[in-house]
């Protein structure tokens, strides 16, 4: 649930506002929410130190990413200031090198096709009166050279005759001369060598300070923890000799607050927040449902504090989304063994250090468990064809109908939106606006009964009629409910013909459950064709193999895409439109020390 919230003031003399702000720090209650812009010299400082280790972290980041072994991690010792700009000039240096690089390479492609020469010899030649010159000669044009002259031509590109001429005298010609090099190609390929050497120093002097990065990234948030504190310091509020700190704190820690600033002495000043404040949203679940907390904070959602906490319905439809989107009991059972795996070996240590972690462990193996009992239920394991031939009864063989699957999508739609304008009607009570959201109830199951007509061919129930005519009236009537009934009915007339067709395809859009459901269990059926069918003996064998393997990893991988981008939508989209959650919140960040 969304945790109600208190808005603090507390104040204190001019003289007392950092000890006041350290204190206040040391609770970890309060958000604040500055009263004036935080800005100084001290501020604008920090934030360059911020920006010098930014740039030293990714600089250590480009020469791990090289492929260059890096040493253990170890403290620094002595000023960061220096290692760090080491480290940019290093960069910088590195950064011209490699410029150099490229345009070194780009001059002995040009020159590689003439040959190894440079100004110098040609300059050498001339003092011997032996003139060589280059030319670009097109091949449609006749060419005249004098008597005198030997031509050659070295290469040709497109319709371009590439020549050189050697002659005792200078001579004018027609044709485009090309200047030689300052440096043949010989050279070049020196200097790109010596180059390389250089770049490969560099890196390896960077890699040596990657030693010091753990240390950098403590540094930083050393620092932008002083950045905060800095800055809740300028954006406090000023009245002559008292400066105060406003924020939010949740409705069950007043006490603590008011009993820390009677022991300070401070003023303090809590109230209820008003309409127009920006509150921060604090939400308190049960741990089963805080389940869902990695894909909220994934996708960076966050709803307002006056809005729905949706955390268990959207638990409870993503899980089914899962099992339904991937289908299969194979990729359920792969997807516990991964999340083991991950548990045991690969994550062991970070799940220990961060609680976060273990729950998004504990997520993963319940949507693995759902793709695995969907899987049983539907009798498709890596497949369905060979699962059901090998006389495995499915438990729920309707599952496995076109027909019935595509309704009961239909009715996971309109019961999904139906319980998002339930739960609106019961925040409402006793307004009577609650009754617009029954009325959209009784649209919403309209829709899938005209969902199941018009694309399955099922009949349209008879009371169908009535119930679409009652949900309208509900609307019309009840959307905006005011003495007036006229103006009343003006606002729901509006309301129902905006959303009417909306609430239909809303509905329908559900079907894409099945359809990607089927998709997964097309492609898993047509990995098992073409290694089963593939043929005989070894080579076959190992054939059949690798495309299985191919096959249904990509399936595996590829899964949790679509669950991302299918199921998610579903309820972050239609869901939350129906239950009027457009994910406004901002996260609850108390001031804290750590």
């Amino acid at each position: 649930m969304i945790v109600p919230m208190k808005k603090a003031a507390i104040l204190c003399e001019t003289g007392d506002a950092e000890s006041t702000v350290k204190y206040v720090r040391s609770l970890g209650l309060l958000h604040v929410e500055h009263q004036n812009v935080p800005s100084g010299s001290d501020i604008t400082g920090l934030k360059e130190q911020v920006s010098f280790i930014r740039s030293s972290i990714d600089i250590l980041d480009s020469a791990t990413l090289s492929g260059v072994r890096n040493p253990p991690q170890e403290p620094i010792d002595g000023d960061w200031r220096e290692i760090s700009g080491r480290l940019i000039e290093r960069a910088k240096r590195r950064d011209q090198l490699e410029s150099q690089s490229r345009n070194i390479l780009g001059q002995v492609r040009e020159w590689e096709s003439w040959g190894d020469i440079d100004q110098e010899q040609v300059e050498n030649l001339k003092r011997h009166e032996i003139y060589l010159t280059l030319y670009q000669v097109p091949l449609k044009e006749k060419v005249n050279f004098p008597a005198d002259v030997i031509v050659k031509t070295i290469f040709t590109t497109g319709d371009i005759a590439h020549c050189v001429t050697i002659s005792r005298r200078a001579f004018d010609c027609p044709f485009l001369e090309v200047p030689p090099p300052k440096k043949g190609v010989t050279a070049l390929k020196t200097e790109h060598t010596e180059i390389l050497t250089s770049i490969e120093k560099i890196q390896q002097e960077i890699c040596d300070d990657s030693r010091f990065r753990e240390d950098f990234i403590a540094t930083q948030k050393k620092i932008e923890k002083e950045i905060e504190f800095r800055e809740v310091v300028h954006g406090m509020g000023r009245e002559g000799s008292i400066c105060y700190v406003t924020g939010y704190i949740p409705y069950d820690m007043e006490a603590p607050l008011l009993s820390e600033a009677k022991r300070r002495k401070w003023g303090v000043l809590v109230t209820d927040p008003s309409d127009v404040d920006e509150v921060p949203t604090l939400i308190r679940n049960p741990r089963w449902i805080s389940l869902i907390k990695p894909v909220l904070g994934l996708l960076g959602l966050t709803p307002g504090y006056r809005e729905l906490d949706t955390s268990a319905i959207f638990l409870v439809f993503f899980s089914i989304f899962f099992g339904i989107l991937i289908g299969d009991a194979g990729y359920g059972l792969a997807y516990l063994i991964i999340t083991l795996l991950l548990q045991k070996f690969v994550l062991r240590k970070m799940i220990m250090e961060n609680p976060e972690m273990k729950t998004t462990i504990t997520l993963f193996y319940l949507l693995g468990g759902c793709a695995l009992v969907w899987g049983l239920l539907t009798g498709t394991f890596f497949g369905q064809t060979w699962f059901l031939a090998a006389g495995y009864q499915p438990p729920v063989p309707q599952l496995n109908d076109t027909g019935f699957m595509q309704s009961f999508c239909f009715f996971l739609g309109a019961l999904h939106l139906s319980i998002a304008h339930a739960w609106n009607a019961s925040l409402k009570y006793p307004s009577l606006a609650l009754f617009a959201d029954i009325g959209w109830i009784c649209v919403l199951w309209t829709a899938f009964f005209l969902a199941r007509t018009l694309i399955l061919g099922v009949g349209f129930p008879s009371f169908g009629i009535w119930l679409i005519l009652a949900g309208i009236l509900l609307v019309v009537l009840f959307t905006h409910p005011q003495r007036n009934i006229f103006k009343g009915i003006g606002t729901g007339l509006g309301a129902v013909a905006l959303s009417i067709v909306n609430n239909f395809t809303d509905v329908v859009s559900y079907i894409r459950l099945f359809a990607v459901g089927l998709a997964t269990l097309a492609i898993s059926e047509t990995t098992n064709t073409l290694a089963f069918e593939f043929g005989d003996g070894i080579v076959a064998l190992v054939a059949g193999v690798v495309i299985l393997i191919t096959g249904h990893g990509l399936n595996i991988l590829l899964g949790p895409m679509s669950v991302l981008v299918h199921g998610v939508r579903l309820n972050v989209l239609e869901f939350s439109g129906h239950a009027n959650v457009i994910w406004s919140g901002t996260a609850y960040e108390p001031l804290r020390e750590e």
